[in-house]
């Protein structure tokens, strides 16, 4: 298994998994690979450290060295903030679902009333509302939240 710190041209950065570094390149050269965040397929290999597992006695060497990971204080700080973030969308919007775009054109036109929603839609579909003056976000969210998350 091959863990490999990924930056798409947005400069979102993010992880990937892959069987090989083969898989890795296979996958960017086919267009495979994308940005979770904006869907950019203009990715980037960022360099990371070397890990090598020498058994049970042994640290483990740090995952990043130039940018603070997930396990360190600053990146539970970032992590705690998403995790609010996704939270408070969760709770505060309709979740519509594949209706998305139709939801919010009937808003925009004044045929419901306007509301907090979110659901899905395609690349196509998002552009299409945006050409209309409608704005959209694409923000990546789990499929169901955390347990009790929702109290």
């Amino acid at each position: 298994m091959k863990v490999f710190d990924l930056v798409c041209a947005q400069d979102h950065r993010f992880e990937g998994w892959f069987g090989s570094e083969a898989d890795y390149n296979h996958q960017l050269d086919v267009g495979l690979l994308s940005c979770p965040m904006c869907h950019s397929h203009t990715i980037r290999r960022l360099p990371s450290a070397t890990r090598l597992n020498f058994g049970a006695t042994a640290a483990p060497a740090p995952a990043h060295t130039a940018s603070a990971s997930l396990s360190s204080p600053e990146g539970q700080g970032v992590e705690a903030l998403w995790q609010q973030a996704v939270q408070h969308v969760l709770k505060h919007t309709e979740d519509v679902g594949a209706r998305f775009a139709e939801e919010a054109r009937r808003m925009h036109y004044g045929e419901t009333d306007s509301r907090n929603i979110r659901g899905q839609a395609t690349r196509e579909e998002a552009e299409a509302l945006q050409d209309e003056g409608i704005e959209v976000l694409a923000v990546p969210l789990p499929l169901m939240p955390p347990r009790g998350s929702l109290q």
